[in-house]
């Protein structure tokens, strides 16, 4: 059992109308974990209800359901969690080579915008497979999620400087074995950032960050190089339910990290950061 705060003390930033939660996992009964991947969260189970209620507190108004890693390549749970949702709610699921035509069609209809790449342990769909994906969603006018260990980000640069779709770089980068704001994985970023393809999201800090919290200075620094060079590709999410806190004692308050993170970015660049961008790279209506 775990005891996932959701509601207290407003946060000291106010969120914009219209605030998109770019990074989430939700699930129901019913989906089991599968071979390959983790289980699923301790209980309870961080269900959509239990979600609206952590986003009503910190004020919340729209979500991007990314498929989480114990399902692997079943979106089943995805799909559900999507229409409890409801219209506030887009998806980013997992299709492979293996996906047909149809089934791509299946998930737009149910509000799908995007494929996940996740290469690190449990990742259903590795960048073995990149090209195949982006080339899948391309066609469907889809964008991806790509996540892998930032540390390695110069010997992927071309192959991800190359891709049809939109595309974000996934959780402050990741990179584990650290960078600096004026090193050369940062220049990476805002090369590719240049394309006019990739976008950056901020999202689960405590997960790379190596100087730690609760201020994470690490990450602090290079998210204000990011959005120094392009306010317009950032994106944030809550990562809601922080799948790696397997303890109430490492589960984070909501509030205290989105002033933390939000913190790092001047009032206009929260605004492109929470509305603007994800509005146009996940096809919400304007508020």
């Amino acid at each position: 059992m775990i005891e996932r705060k959701l509601t207290g003390a407003k946060p000291a930033i106010t969120l914009p109308k219209g605030t998109v939660d770019s990074q989430c996992h939700m699930y129901l009964p019913g989906f089991p974990a599968l071979p390959g991947g983790p289980p699923n969260p301790p209980d309870p189970l961080p269900t959509p209800a239990m979600y609206r209620q952590m986003a009503d507190w910190l004020g919340i108004d729209r979500v991007v359901i990314t498929q989480g890693n114990a399902q692997q390549r079943d979106n089943g749970n995805l799909l559900a969690c999507l229409a409890e949702m409801g219209d506030a709610a887009r998806g980013v699921a997992v299709v492979d080579g293996e996906t047909t035509d149809a089934e791509m069609q299946r998930l737009s209809d149910a509000r799908i915008v995007g494929a996940r790449v996740m290469d690190l342990p449990g990742g259903a769909v590795r960048l073995d497979e990149l090209e195949t994906v982006d080339a899948l969603a391309a066609a469907h006018g889809w964008m991806l999620a790509v996540q892998f260990d930032g540390s390695d980000i110069l010997e992927h640069e071309k192959r991800l400087s190359s891709l049809k779709c939109r595309w974000i770089l996934d959780h402050h980068g990741k990179f584990f074995r650290g960078a600096d704001p004026d090193g050369a994985e940062i220049a990476a970023v805002k090369r590719l950032i240049d394309t006019g393809k990739c976008w950056f999201k901020l999202a689960g800090c405590y997960e790379s960050s190596l100087t730690g919290g609760p201020d994470y200075a690490d990450i602090a620094a290079n998210a204000r190089a990011i959005a120094a060079h392009a306010p317009e590709r950032l994106l944030w999410g809550t990562n809601w339910p922080h799948n790696l806190a397997k303890t109430t004692e490492e589960y984070p308050d909501e509030g205290q990290l989105l002033d933390t993170v939000l913190g790092w970015l001047d009032e206009d660049t929260r605004q492109k950061a929470l509305v603007t961008n994800p509005q146009d790279l996940f096809g919400f209506p304007p508020v």
